[in-house]
């Protein structure tokens, strides 16, 4: 039964974020909530966009949403890289559509950089003509990624030095900036924002469960999807011949189950490998959570009933004061 809160939620323009490691129970948490307040749940999660992965990314299944709304999972194609901005753009307009339903916002993810510019905003590079997007995807294939990094010091040496050869997209992106605009990247970037894209008064709920939990809960996590079809679902994704340096071509487990498929190693190293740097990055994750983040509300558990009660008081306390 959905609780009774005071006003209507646009009111206060209300947007709780669930932000926690991969496998911390991050989606069962924001469901629970979403049911329990007359939520949508928002995508914040840097993989769930693309349409290809629901195996790898655990993305939310018919039931979840069957039970609430759920917006920006799967939107996207692998062939597609999603920037922060262009994430950005999507979920204000989901948030916005939430309020103007009367409905809660409630996002969940693990992706970082996608929180933070959600309550911070994000600062506006120029529209970057098409003549220099082409000059940098040409010389990336003529050259190759080592040699189009050096190139790329000449003029970002900033960016040349913190992306690897094989990520050609944010290379060929830092390239085709300084060109157009003479400012590096990390220039544009570090400017200050005019704020949150959208008028809201956000509270974090925050899952940051002991290090031991959680890599158990990964290697279930992880066997489970390989009983659910990861193994196929990298298997098509592969058969697209897709640029690799592409964000979905180097989701966890991705990498690690194509050089399966290549007959590079077993699926049994494959899943170890794929395992280890999950835990990886659950581990970076969780510093940044500890590091990066002034939660409202900490849960320091993988999600379960004590959790999800401490949440939902939490949820009814932060709506009762905007209304």
């Amino acid at each position: 039964m959905n609780r009774k809160i005071a006003g209507t939620v646009t009111d206060s323009n209300p947007v709780v974020i669930i932000a926690g490691p991969t496998a911390s129970g991050k989606s069962a948490l924001a469901l629970d909530v979403a049911r329990e307040f007359s939520g949508t749940v928002i995508n914040a999660d840097s993989m769930q966009v693309y349409e290809d992965l629901s195996v790898l990314t655990a993305r939310p299944g018919e039931g979840s949403n069957a039970a609430v709304p759920h917006r920006l999972f799967g939107v996207l194609p692998a062939s597609v890289a999603c920037s922060a901005g262009r994430w950005l753009k999507m979920a204000a307009g989901e948030i916005e559509a939430a309020w103007g339903d009367g409905r809660l916002p409630v996002m969940v993810g693990g992706t970082g950089l996608y929180l933070k510019v959600l309550t911070e905003g994000l600062a506006e590079i120029p529209d970057i003509a098409d003549e220099f997007n082409v000059h940098a995807n040409d010389l990336y294939d003529r050259l190759g990624g080592e040699a189009f990094k050096a190139e790329l010091a000449k003029l970002d040496p900033v960016a040349a030095k913190s992306l690897p050869a094989g990520d050609s997209q944010r290379l060929k992106r830092a390239m085709a900036v300084v060109r157009a605009t003479g400012r590096r990247l990390a220039d544009w970037q570090g400017e200050q924002a005019e704020g949150p894209a959208v008028a809201a008064r956000f509270a974090t709920i925050a899952l940051t469960p002991a290090r031991e939990d959680l890599y158990a809960a990964i290697d279930a996590r992880f066997d489970a999807m390989i009983a659910e079809g990861a193994v196929d679902e990298v298997k098509a994704l592969m058969a697209r011949r897709l640029d690799p340096g592409l964000p979905a071509m180097k989701a966890l487990g991705v990498p690690e189950l194509g050089r399966h498929l290549a007959g590079q190693t077993t699926l049994e190293d494959a899943a170890l490998a794929a395992k280890q740097a999950t835990r990886n990055f659950a581990k970076r994750q969780l510093t940044w959570l500890r590091n990066q983040v002034a939660a409202d509300c900490v849960i320091e558990a993988a999600y379960g009933p004590e959790g999800r009660d401490k949440a939902f008081l939490f949820v009814s306390e932060f709506l009762a004061a905007g209304g």
